[in-house]
């Protein structure tokens, strides 16, 4: 049987879920199959990262540029915050990763937000002054007394 982990990759994932299926171990490509449920394990950090890099940006924008506020910010921030809830309700092993994954997140949402406000990089503090819960939590948009009724 070919090998098609290298030429056709959808090929070679039907094959093994096949193989798996109906218990042919032996016909396994076991170091390509470890090495991809590995790789969905970082995805999945990755995945958290990425989606707080997208939410600290916004909410560096909202903080930090009143008076560019828009709808579109304020659904970003809704949606991004529900799906790293999300994300962390289906991944609980997340959840020890959370700090460091912050900090990370936290430059590049920095970086993104000096790029699309104008604003040198220096005007953002070089550390997140943001505690994760407050980041979550919909009640928390920066500059803003707490509200349910933002851009009504």
């Amino acid at each position: 049987m070919p090998n098609f982990y290298e030429t056709d990759f959808y090929t070679w994932t039907q094959e093994q879920a096949n193989l798996l299926r109906h218990h042919q171990w032996n016909q396994l490509d076991l170091p390509n199959l470890i090495e991809e449920i590995e790789s969905l394990g970082r995805k999945e950090r990755q995945e958290l990262r990425n989606r707080l890099s997208v939410l600290i940006r916004h909410l560096l924008k909202w903080e930090y540029q009143p008076k560019q506020r828009s709808r579109s910010w304020l659904a970003t921030i809704r949606v991004q915050r529900r799906e790293i809830l999300n994300l962390l309700s289906e991944n609980p092993s997340l959840k020890p990763y959370i700090e460091e994954a912050l900090q990370e997140s936290y430059e590049n949402g920095r970086d993104l937000a000096s790029g699309e406000t104008n604003l040198p990089l220096s005007s953002f503090p070089n550390q997140c002054l943001y505690l994760f819960e407050e980041i979550l939590s919909d009640r928390f948009y920066p500059g803003e007394s707490t509200t349910d009724d933002l851009m009504n």
